[in-house]
């Protein structure tokens, strides 16, 4: 990943408030096309608000945010999804009354291509075997286990042909099987061209995974870069990493 390619996402000095909480402290960052651009932080830091302020579930007291160059700032979720901006939840959000295959069809009808019923079923079944799901079509989404919903919620998202793609702590419930699993998965999407922001707690494979990483702290960022020198700097491994040692053992998988 190069500077050079273009811009797709850029939050400007975006603060957002919660009485007298700041969850955003005028952050900033740019995401190129084609990156995977990774998201750390504390719990509590501000990552998941961010999201929300990204895809419009929250408009921000102060900054803008930009995508593709269209000012979409407070934009409502479902205009953001139709400009090719999708996402996956922390907490798995399956319609658990509907099965896996209506599941993904809603992504596909409600997406940036606006598909008809028999043009979602088509995707449908392209994204649940992209997945791994295919095998699981017609079971109720709520009967599915963790792993499966945490695949259910990308395929979904994936359903909506997007642009860019937010993937909210993906892997965290799975087992490390299941994690490697999801990272092929993961890769695969970025080499058909969408651009990926994922927040994640494993931090190994998120610090292996990512061309960048953000790192927030209170709301505000307090590093940007490569994942070797973040993993080093001296304000991430006093916010979060623990020690300096630990920041060796993340990117060796062995934390």
């Amino acid at each position: 990943m190069t500077n050079t390619a273009s811009v797709i996402l850029a939050v400007e000095n975006v603060s957002m408030r919660f009485g007298g909480l700041v969850a955003l402290d005028r952050v900033s960052l740019t995401v190129h096309e084609g990156e995977i651009f990774g998201i750390i932080g504390p719990n509590g830091a501000g990552k998941t608000t961010l999201f929300n302020v990204i895809n419009g579930v929250y408009a921000p007291h102060e900054g803008r945010i930009l995508f593709r160059g269209e000012d979409i700032t407070g934009m409502p979720p479902f205009q953001a999804s139709r400009r090719g901006i999708a996402r996956t939840h922390q907490v798995v959000r399956p319609l658990g009354e509907l099965t896996t295959k209506e599941n993904a069809m809603v992504g596909a009808c409600f997406g940036r291509e606006n598909l008809s019923l028999e043009k979602s079923s088509i995707v449908a079944d392209e994204i649940l075997e992209f997945v791994g799901l295919a095998a699981r079509q017609d079971m109720l989404a709520g009967k599915l286990n963790i792993a499966q919903k945490k695949r259910l919620e990308m395929a979904r998202a994936l359903a909506a042909r997007p642009l860019l793609l937010l993937l909210d702590e993906v892997l965290a419930g799975l087992n490390p099987q299941e994690v490697a699993e999801m990272l092929t998965v993961i890769r695969k999407i970025r080499d058909q061209g969408v651009t990926i922001i994922m927040i994640e707690h494993l931090m190994h494979a998120v610090m292996n995974l990512s061309d960048r990483v953000f790192v927030l702290d209170y709301g505000a960022k307090i590093a940007e870069g490569a994942p070797q020198a973040v993993s080093s700097d001296p304000r991430v491994i006093e916010a979060y990493l623990g020690d300096p040692k630990m920041a060796q053992r993340l990117l060796e998988g062995s934390a």
